[in-house]
């Protein structure tokens, strides 16, 4: 009996051990899962956010391109044909200069007429230059919007005077069409809308410089008017320190004599 006891008593003990042992291998278990759950959640953003830094370091300094024409502008103007444009509109009859150029899908063309041109005769020579362009490339295909396509637009800029555009003889035709445009549409823009308003501008704007340059007038009359009160200071103290040197002279020679 004593033995059998003990035999229970051992195996009771064997098991329990066993049963422990089994928890703590549950245990380090679930906490090596939890350790590497919460250590994905630490590090996946962490590795995202590096690597964006990583990224932008790495672009920094790169110019970022994109082209807001991309599947327009088709057929494309061609620099021959820019070229042809610009022989043909500088062989017109009274034009001085003629030059082409291409700004962010627009073509400008720039007309120079004789300097003794009026409005009426300004735009004419743009409508002569518009046709002359027209002939080159087909306003219907090239300036004009089609099948959801975005297309070029025309500027022809013929004005009489290179300089001296303050002049009142100064004529600035401006005849566009843009690609949304059926017909082009000629304005003068040296000439404002509302001559009283751009008259009261430039009174103002005269105002405004008479008072500026009464301002730096002044201020240079009182700067030299300073100078002047300095010199004389400079020159009075000059003029008291040298018979106060003289009187001393003077003095000590009395003295001597004496």
């Amino acid at each position: 009996m004593a033995e059998k006891e003990i035999n229970m008593t051992t195996n009771k003990v064997k098991q329990a051990a066993k049963k422990k042992a089994a928890g703590k291998k549950r245990n380090l278990h679930t906490t090596g899962l939890v350790f590497w759950i919460c250590l994905i959640l630490i590090a996946a953003p962490i590795c995202v956010l590096g690597w964006i830094l990583l990224s932008s370091m790495m672009d920094t300094g790169s110019p970022v391109l994109g082209n807001r024409y991309e599947g327009d502008l088709d057929p494309a103007i061609t620099q021959d044909q820019m070229t042809e444009i610009e022989t043909a509109v500088g062989a017109l009859e009274s034009v001085e200069k003629a030059s082409v150029r291409m700004v962010t899908a627009t073509m400008r063309v720039y007309v120079d007429v004789p300097d003794d041109w009026g409005i009426d005769a300004t735009k004419e020579k743009a409508s002569e230059v518009y046709n002359t362009v027209a002939s080159v490339l087909d306003p219907a295909v090239y300036f004009t919007q089609a099948d959801g396509r975005k297309m070029y637009d025309l500027e022809i800029h013929v004005y009489n005077l290179a300089e001296n555009r303050e002049d009142e003889s100064f004529v600035y035709v401006i005849e566009n069409k843009t690609s949304s445009m059926s017909e082009p549409i000629a304005s003068v823009v040296s000439e404002p809308l509302d001559a009283e308003l751009a008259q009261r501008l430039r009174d103002e704007a005269a105002a405004r410089e008479e008072e500026a340059r009464k301002a730096a007038e002044e201020a240079a009359a009182e700067e030299a008017a300073a100078e002047g009160e300095a010199a004389e200071g400079e020159a009075s103290e000059e003029g008291s320190e040298e018979p106060a040197e003289e009187s001393g002279e003077e003095t000590s020679e009395e003295g001597s004599e004496g």
